[in-house]
């Protein structure tokens, strides 16, 4: 398998860790950092891009989710709740591109949500809020859901809800790239030493 290859399924998977890094840090906590969700909500609207990497902008742009990643594919202390969800989020891709109607009802609102974007900038509320109430109109009612735990507190809030399920969004973008660029869960089982020296080659 081309080197190209396994480097655009890392930085596909990179922005999933990287986007739910920030879904498990703003349901505890309710702050969330503005570099990572600005990363992730971009990657939401650039569907036409050349490579996995300008996806996300640059490598730089999702060191973090580099560094996650390859925590996984080694024995480095890792965050078991962070490495469920995205198997979750995984597996909801695979539901997701069964159903051609919300593909294109998806696809649809992010359009909208462009617009908007385009405006007032990816971190808006507005924008944030426009694709919360997209993630909830569409993804969320493919079953099983995925579960975010934290806080009662400010799970309760209106404006975490929302940006987490922007962020929720984002990671399934990811994921769909993931499954672009030929990912699979035997990734894990027999690409785990190519996806390590691939990010290694990034992280320097």
């Amino acid at each position: 398998m081309s080197q190209d290859l396994i480097r655009d399924r890392v930085f596909a998977l990179a922005g999933v860790l990287q986007a739910l890094a920030q879904v498990r840090r703003i349901a505890d906590t309710g702050q969330s950092e503005g570099a990572p969700v600005q990363t992730a909500l971009e990657s939401i609207f650039r569907i036409d891009a050349n490579t996995a990497e300008a996806v996300y902008g640059d490598a730089e742009a999702v060191r973090g989710g580099l560094h996650l990643l390859r925590a996984y594919l080694s024995s480095a202390e890792k965050d078991q709740a962070l490495g469920k969800l995205a198997l979750a989020v995984l597996q909801l891709e695979q539901r997701f591109q069964r159903d051609p109607d919300m593909i294109a009802k998806v696809q649809a609102g992010i359009d909208v949500a462009q617009a908007r974007a385009g405006k007032d900038g990816v971190a808006h509320p507005d924008v944030i809020q426009g694709l919360g109430d997209l993630y909830a109109a569409t993804i969320s009612q493919l079953r099983p859901r995925v579960m975010v735990q934290g806080n009662p507190h400010y799970l309760g809030q209106a404006g975490v809800v929302a940006e987490i399920r922007a962020l929720l969004l984002a990671a399934l973008r990811s994921a769909v790239l993931w499954r672009q660029c030929g990912g699979s869960l035997w990734d894990f089982v027999f690409r785990r030493r190519e996806m390590a020296a691939a990010i290694d080659a990034k992280l320097g």
